[in-house]
C-alpha cells in the first residue's frame, strides 16, 4: 500500500529504517560563548526525534567567518566538538541516524559579527536583505569579494569541520549548498560577476563547490557525503532565477554522479515560481531522470504527499522541517494517523527550552 513508502527501511549507501528525514532548521539555542551544542538542549532536542530514518542538524557554520544568524553552533573548536559529541551520543543510543550540515552564510551575515569587518562572498554586491544579529535583525551590507586565497582557506575550513565531525560521531555531514548562502552564491550570476576561474562559465562558478567535496572527501568517505541545493530559490536570500540558473544546477546535479555520495537534498521552490522566467516549479520531477544516486526531497510535504513523492519514483526520502519541530515523535504519528501538534513561530529563535525540547508525544 502506498501509505507504507515512508515507512519502508532504506539502505543504499546509507541506511535507514525509514525515509523519513528531519530536515536541518536553524534553532539559535547556542546562546553560549563558545557556540557549541548543550547536551541539556541540543541532546535532548535530537534525541527527542531519533526515531526520524535520517536527522540532519541546523546548519553549523565552518569557522568564526561563517556565521550569520545569532547563538548558532559551530564545529570548528574542540569545544563545539566535545559538545556535538553528547548530542550524536543520545541519538545513537536511540538507535538514530546523525549528519551534521556545514554552514558557510557568506553575505547573508553581517559586519556585528565580524568585529566590524565586512562578510564575504563570490562577488561585492548586497543581497539586501537582513541578518539575525544580537541586536536583531539587521539589513545586510555590501560584502567584499572573497580573494583566492580567502577562496582557499575556506575549503580547508570545510575539510577541517568535516573532520571534526567525525571526532565528534556524526555518521555524515551535508554541505549547505542552498538557500543563498555561500556556495550559491557562487553558483547564480546574480551574486557572482567575477572573472577569474571561479566566475563566468558554469563550470567556473561550480568549482568552489567542488574543491569543497573534493576536499571533505579526502577526510570522510563519500558514502557519509550529502549536498543541499535549492534551484529555484527566487526572490528570497537576494537570488533571483535567470537564463542559466537551472542550467548550473542540471551540470552539479549531472557532476555529482561521478562521486558516490550519501545523497542529494533538494528543496522545492520556497515561493510560487510559476510566472518567473526559466525556473522549474517541480523540483523532483525535473532532477531525479538526473541523478542516480539518492534524492531527499523537501519542503512542505504532509504524509500523503510524501507517500506519493515515493511511490512515484521522484525521490527515495522525503525530509519534514516545521513538523518536526512540534512533533518530535512525527514518524509514530504518521504510522499511528495522529493528530499532529502545531508549533509556536514566536520561539522558533529565542534561546532555553520553550518551543524546543517542550514539545511533548502523542498519547496514543
Amino acid at each position: 500500500m502506498s501509505q507504507e513508502h515512508l515507512f519502508t527501511p532504506y539502505n543504499k549507501n546509507i541506511k535507514l529504517r525509514n525515509r523519513i528525514v528531519m530536515a536541518p532548521m536553524t534553532r539559535s539555542r547556542a546562546d553560549n560563548e563558545a557556540k557549541a551544542p548543550t547536551d541539556e538542549l541540543h541532546g535532548l532536542y535530537y534525541e527527542q526525534r531519533a526515531s526520524a530514518g535520517l536527522i540532519i542538524t541546523e546548519g553549523s557554520q565552518v569557522s568564526k567567518q561563517a556565521v550569520g544568524y545569532i547563538n548558532t553552533p559551530g564545529i570548528y573548536s574542540d569545544e563545539q566538538v566535545e559538545g556535538w559529541k553528547k548530542v550524536t551520543k543520545r541519538v545513537h543510543d536511540q538507535g538514530g541516524t546523525i549528519f551534521i550540515q556545514l554552514w558557510h552564510v557568506g553575505r547573508i551575515s553581517h559586519p556585528d559579527f565580524h568585529d566590524g569587518e565586512l562578510p564575504v562572498s563570490a562577488s561585492a554586491i548586497n543581497p539586501n536583505t537582513q541578518s539575525f544579529t544580537p541586536e536583531g535583525f539587521k539589513d545586510t551590507v555590501t560584502p567584499k569579494a572573497m580573494t583566492i586565497e580567502e577562496i582557499k582557506q575556506t575549503v580547508k575550513d570545510f575539510q577541517n569541520a568535516a573532520a571534526n565531525a567525525v571526532k565528534a560521531g556524526f555518521d555524515g555531514v551535508e554541505i549547505h549548498s542552498s538557500n543563498g548562502y555561500l556556495f550559491q552564491q557562487f553558483f547564480n550570476a546574480c551574486s557572482n560577476t567575477r572573472t577569474d576561474d571561479y566566475g563566468g562559465s558554469i563550470e567556473n562558478r561550480a568549482r568552489f563547490f567542488f574543491e569543497v567535496l573534493d576536499a571533505i572527501k579526502e577526510v570522510i568517505p563519500q558514502e557519509r557525503i550529502g549536498a543541499r541545493f535549492n534551484p529555484s530559490a527566487h526572490g528570497l536570500f537576494g537570488i533571483t532565477v535567470d537564463e542559466e540558473t537551472i542550467p548550473t544546477f542540471e551540470y552539479i546535479i549531472k557532476k555529482l554522479n561521478d562521486y558516490n555520495l550519501a545523497y542529494v537534498h533538494l528543496s522545492e521552490p520556497f515561493t510560487d515560481v510559476t510566472d518567473v522566467p526559466f525556473a522549474v516549479t517541480e523540483i523532483a520531477k525535473h532532477f531525479r531522470p538526473l541523478y542516480n544516486g539518492t534524492l531527499i526531497i523537501n519542503n512542505a510535504f504532509d504524509k500523503e504527499k510524501g507517500n506519493k513523492v515515493l511511490e512515484d519514483g521522484d525521490a527515495d526520502l522525503v525530509a519534514y522541517g516545521k513538523l518536526y519541530i512540534s512533533n518530535p515523535d512525527l514518524v509514530e504519528r504518521f504510522q499511528n494517523n495522529l493528530e499532529l501538534a502545531d508549533w509556536d513561530k514566536d520561539t522558533f529563535y529565542v534561546p532555553g527550552k520553550k518551543g524546543y525540547t517542550d514539545y511533548p508525544n502523542a498519547t496514543k
